[in-house]
This record gives structure tokens, sequence and C-alpha cells, in this order.
């Protein structure tokens, strides 16, 4: 039986969307300073690529993400992603933070933004790859369109970060655009193994 096959399979996804959320409220707590991405400290502290996407430098920063973890699970329950996909999440993770050493401007990066356009990019080559399932495709091609859409909107090739109204907080249009990035490079490298066609037609994807 190979591992998408497992029983476990199906919640593997809703699993790791609630475990990032877990942390970051964990981290709520903890000295942002200790944890955020630094580009300055990159090499030296390297685990620094994972543990930034845990930072949140407001309340509403950190339940806006939440937000999205919540939907991002839903949506990959719905999607039937597999644990090869939540392989491909957890790669892309670091990647989306080492990523922002293009944009060296950036001085402090901490939020799940990033990772969070990576799961999306991953949902959305998947559901992409259903190639006998067109109401799959069809929503894949929506959700990659939507993102593509989002990250030029953002610009991330100009300033570092961009004020929103009615945010406290500024937002990092480089992460949006590595996370998306480096979600696909995750999911051609590891994550569309095994992605085969959809037996059941009665089951839908969102």
């Amino acid at each position: 039986m190979s591992a998408d096959a497992r029983p476990l399979g199906p919640w593997a996804w809703p699993a790791a969307s609630a475990l990032a959320g877990l942390g970051a409220l964990l981290a709520f707590t903890l000295p942002r300073e200790a944890l955020d991405w630094q580009p300055a400290l990159a090499l030296a502290e390297p685990w620094r690529a994972i543990s930034a996407a845990w930072v949140h430098w407001s309340a509403r920063h950190l339940l806006m993400n939440l937000a999205g973890c919540a939907l991002l699970g839903l949506l990959g329950w719905r999607a039937r992603m597999t644990p090869r996909g939540v392989l491909a999440w957890a790669l892309a993770w670091p990647l989306t933070q080492f990523g922002l050493l293009a944009q060296p401007a950036l001085r402090h990066y901490g939020g799940l933004s990033g990772v969070l356009h990576a799961a999306a990019a991953i949902i959305g080559a998947h559901l992409l790859a259903q190639r006998h399932d067109r109401h799959a495709r069809g929503i894949g091609a929506l959700l990659v369109a939507g993102l593509i859409a989002k990250i030029l909107w953002e610009a991330p090739w100009g300033a570092a970060t961009r004020a929103v109204e009615g945010w406290d907080f500024a937002l990092a249009p480089a992460a949006h655009a590595t996370g998306a990035l480096a979600g696909l490079l995750a999911w051609v490298l590891v994550g569309r193994r095994h992605c085969g066609p959809r037996s059941d037609k009665n089951e839908g994807t969102a």
C-alpha cells in the first residue's frame, strides 16, 4: 500500500494546516527578533527560514493568517491532497524564506502568508494535474490564475514592503511571490508523483 493510500492520507493536509496555525499561536508569545527572517542571519541561523513563518507583528496579522490556514486546510481536504502534497509543502516552507534573499531590502520578515501562497500553488497544481476530472482542472485553473493575478498586482519587484489601509502591519509582496514559486517547484520535485486520475466521480473537489 502506498503512503498516499493509507488512512492518514485524507487528513494529512488538514493536519499540516492545523499545525501551521498552532505554531503561529505558540510563537506569538515569544520574542519576535529571535525567530523572524533576517537575511543577514540566513547562513548563520538557517532555522529562521522555518520559524519566521510563525512570527506575526500584530493580533490582526495573526488572525488573518489563521483564517488562511483554515481556508487552505479545507480546500486541500476537498481537493484530496495526499501526504506527498504535504511533503511538497514542507519543502516549500523554508524555500519561501530563502527566496527572500532576492529582496535584501527586506531586513525583517515574519508571517504565514508566504507559505500559505506556497500551499495555494501546490493545491492548484494538484488540481490541474487531474487529467480525467474537468471540474477539478477548472477549479485549479481559477486558483492558479487568481494567484498569478494577485502576485502581479502586488508588484513584488518593487518596494520591499507596502502599507495597506486599515492594516496594522506592512505587506511583503516578495514573500507571496517566493512562496508561490517555492510551492510550484516543490510540487514538481516531490508532489506530482502518484497524482493520478480521480476514480470516484461522486466526490467533488470544492
